[in-house]
């Protein structure tokens, strides 16, 4: 029993020894631990596509005299990896917002709203004088949307990784695109077998 009693001991002191430790880090700072698309992919990619648009001529042109409303589309994702590609887009279009040029309808909550809607106008809990009318919403204007791809080369120990995000904005009146452009990442990962 003492042998037992002490092995369990010495095992719980060692397993009690072996805890996580957490840190916070800098949110911005740039983040290499694989190739794998990351949060410094995330960042570089909506600063440049977001800041491509507002420097455009075309651009400045309709934000001109007006806030234009824009729908974004969620962007698709045509890499072999599983990306969150809607906090791409949901970085994109709070940096547009925030750059006081554009106002957004937001299609995700289109089912949600209606809804709220149904139950002010059609239930008899809700002050009718207070309820929002149907057919008070304002459509949108334009429309953007985008790809992120990528293309992977592996060779032996060595792997390259490229990514591309092309994005466009759409004029949903007449169909024409009034800004597009894109910008690229390369990683480049070698493995060591020695730890060197």
């Amino acid at each position: 029993m003492k042998k037992s009693t002490i092995v369990l001991l010495s095992l719980a002191v060692v397993l009690g020894g072996c805890a996580n430790k957490v840190e916070y880090g800098d949110a911005n700072a740039a983040e290499t631990t694989t190739v794998d698309f990351g949060s410094t992919d995330l960042q570089k990619i909506a600063n440049e596509m977001v800041d491509s648009m507002l420097a455009s001529g075309s651009v400045a042109a309709i934000t001109k005299d007006s806030r234009p409303i824009v729908f974004v589309d969620n962007i698709k994702n045509k890499t072999s990896e599983h990306i969150d590609t809607e906090s791409v887009t949901d970085s994109v279009s709070t940096k547009m917002l925030n750059s006081g040029k554009f106002r957004f309808v937001d299609m995700d909550k289109v089912e949600t709203v209606r809804k709220q809607l149904n139950f002010q106008n059609n239930d008899q809990l809700v002050d009718q004088s207070s309820a929002i009318k149907f057919g008070q919403m304002v459509g949108a204007q334009y429309m953007l949307y985008g790809n992120l791809s990528s293309i992977v080369k592996e060779a032996g120990s060595d792997k390259d990784v490229y990514y591309k995000m092309t994005m466009r904005l759409m004029d949903l009146k007449t169909g024409l695109i009034e800004w597009a452009d894109e910008t690229e990442i390369r990683k480049q990962e070698s493995k060591s077998f020695f730890g060197m």
